[in-house]
């Protein structure tokens, strides 16, 4: 009977393994939101990485959270690092392209808890008098991170925190 358990978890995890091997080598998590203020509006709280405090989701996260600027305040080239606690990490972001008021790439490093090098994305796109936001994120998916997303969706996990930061940017921008 001992066996047959043993065979059972065996097959189980290895199953487990094999199928995350299938998964796909590079993710995207993606949200949006409409909010009536012009795109240069929005864009300037976006572009200068010093407002970021105002509707990040992540500053609420940590009181204590240490930031440290570098570059200019906005546009290309413009960089954060922060360190907080464990719901916020340690990582930098710069900004690797800034078209006003339509486009704001970055590159996004995280360095704790888990090491990963994405791109974050926003694109502004005027809808009559409101400015449609989309907030996306991707890279590449290593093999521990296809195991990860085997129990714990990255989409959901992430995906909460881009709705409530974009709940908030809409509230900056709309006051």
């Amino acid at each position: 009977m001992f066996t047959i358990i043993v065979w059972i978890v065996v097959v189980a995890i290895a199953s487990l393994l094999i199928a995350a091997a299938f998964r796909p080598d590079s993710f995207r998590i993606e949200r949006r939101i409409r909010i009536k203020a012009a795109p240069a509006t929005i864009f300037a709280l976006i572009d200068d990485v010093r407002r970021w405090t105002a509707w990040s989701p992540w500053e609420k996260m940590d009181p204590a959270l240490r930031r440290d600027y570098s570059g200019p305040a906005s546009g290309q080239d413009a960089a954060y690092a922060w360190e907080g606690n464990n719901k916020v990490g340690k990582g930098q972001m710069r900004i690797i392209e800034s078209t006003p008021p339509s486009r704001i790439r970055i590159q996004l490093d995280f360095l704790k808890p888990f090491e990963a090098h994405n791109t974050a994305e926003f694109t502004l796109q005027p809808l009559g008098d409101e400015t449609e936001v989309v907030w996306a994120m991707y890279g590449p998916q290593p093999y521990l991170s296809k195991l990860m997303g085997m129990v714990v969706s990255m989409d959901k996990l992430v995906g909460k925190d881009f709705e409530n930061g974009l709940a908030n940017l809409k509230a900056s921008a709309e006051s």
